[in-house]
């Protein structure tokens, strides 16, 4: 990662971490290295419900202006939303202001390229150079090729529109609950869902600013769970800040997490013959049980590291059409260019639809193994132990060896902490929690 751009754009807590003397410096650096110099070119801006959003839109759409480029800000939207848009306006690109599932004081800006992709490293590291040059060398027009502020008015019917194309059917006499988490997709998701024919039963889409994600949507299930049973609901949907996620719960409240989603919709494109080279993109983390649930309905694999960005890079280079995490964070390349929590709400009631079937009993299709996550608090220089040391490789085999077939090992170094995680799957969940303590307590003893 780099001084200012992680994984996902720039973030940290708005007006300290992330100020508007920054946000300012990144839409000036982003639009001069986006549209090379050109005047008047299009960039998109949308952002989430978060009350710091207006402070750094607006310093942001004055470094972009500052350098010649147009703004078209779309509002209040979800991240999807300005990924498809950018392609729709024939804009150069896009920018989003959100933090996605994380606290209201938490806000980030990320860019989108001219197709909606994120950007590669090499042009974040060019912004950042930038940034860090005090913005040397970025011409300053005058007079009329200064940028414009345009205010697209039609954004959230626009982004409804696409989402109403790629629905195959109409939900008709379905019961549809909704937890917008107080986000980006408080107005499309149930205009969505109505549109569609549903009955739509709605919690959390009163968004004051202060409120998103607070023990509400994809991250907090408890009260869709809930609200889904109460009202007698098919089919309980949950959103986070920024709609790129999308979990589900059952009729029954129970959680279908994005794995269980995964397999549902691949097996649904696999029956219709619509799964690109039957194959789904996932990451290692994703349960052992849905690779059993693959394997037995013949669909393929294709394992990344963890993160978005590594299904997605996947997915461009071989031609594949679905993948995505267990955090619901789904990407529909026929589609979108990156997770789009509606898209995949809207392609799972699909499938409950012209199933007939219950949600609980689609789920089935998948068995979930007992999954334990243990933290090893290490030095950062000692985060690669568990690669090194003789004793913890042999101890990591005999583990994997017990388990002979009926579970899996996983161990990897934090990106962003000094930690090692350990992770275990297995059919006995007091069995694999002592494996993966043994295994987390000498790596904690061989760091000392």
């Amino acid at each position: 990662m780099g001084k200012y751009f992680g994984t996902d754009g720039v973030r940290g807590i708005a007006n300290t971490e992330l100020s508007p003397e920054l946000s300012y410096k990144i839409g000036r650096a982003g639009a001069h290295v986006l549209t090379n110099g050109k005047k008047h070119v299009k960039i998109i801006v949308g952002k989430d419900t978060r009350i710091s959003g207006d402070m750094l839109e607006a310093a942001l759409e004055s470094g972009i202006c500052s350098v010649g480029a147009d703004v078209i800000s779309v509002g209040v939207i979800p991240t999807p939303a300005v990924a498809h848009l950018v392609r729709e306006y024939g804009a150069d690109a896009g920018v989003v202001i959100s933090a996605s599932h994380n606290p209201v004081e938490y806000n980030g800006i990320k860019f989108l390229d001219s197709q909606g992709f994120k950007l590669p490293d090499s042009v974040e590291e060019e912004i950042e150079r930038l940034i860090d040059s005090e913005l040397e060398g970025i011409p300053s027009p005058t007079g009329s090729d200064v940028g414009r502020f345009l205010k697209q008015e039609t954004a959230c019917e626009d982004y409804i529109d696409f989402l109403m194309n790629a629905a195959e059917t109409k939900l008709d006499g379905m019961k549809v609950a909704l937890d917008c988490s107080e986000g980006a997709a408080f107005k499309c998701a149930p205009e969505l869902f109505k549109r569609l024919g549903a009955d739509v039963y709605t919690i959390h889409n009163n968004p004051d600013g202060t409120n998103i994600n607070k023990d509400c949507g994809s991250t907090h299930l408890e009260a869709i769970k809930q609200f889904t049973v109460e009202n007698k609901c098919d089919i309980g949907l949950a959103f986070d800040g920024d709609a790129d996620r999308c979990l589900a719960v059952d009729e029954n409240g129970e959680e279908v997490n994005g794995d269980f989603i995964m397999t549902v919709l691949a097996k649904h494109f696999k029956d219709k013959g619509e799964l690109e080279k039957d194959t789904l993109v996932v990451t290692v983390m994703s349960n052992m049980g849905l690779f059993i649930a693959c394997d037995r309905e013949g669909i393929k694999l294709e394992k990344t590291k963890v993160g978005d960005r590594y299904v997605l890079e996947n997915m461009k280079a071989n031609g594949y059409k679905i993948g995505g995490e267990q955090s619901g964070h789904i990407i529909l390349l026929d589609h979108n260019t990156t997770g789009d929590g509606l898209l995949t709400a809207l392609y799972l009631t699909t499938v409950l639809k012209e199933s007939g079937k219950a949600l609980s009993d689609l789920k089935s299709v998948m068995t979930e193994l007992p999954q334990v996550l243990v933290n090893a608090k290490v030095p950062n220089e000692k985060k690669n132990i568990f690669n090194e040391d003789e004793c913890i490789v042999e101890k990591i085999r005999e583990v994997e060896s017990s388990l002979d077939g009926r579970g899996r090992v996983l161990i990897r170094a934090s990106g962003t902490e000094p930690l090692v995680r350990v992770m275990l799957e297995g059919e006995n969940i007091e069995e694999i929690e002592q494996m993966a303590n043994e295994i987390a307590d000498m790596i904690l003893a061989k760091s000392k």
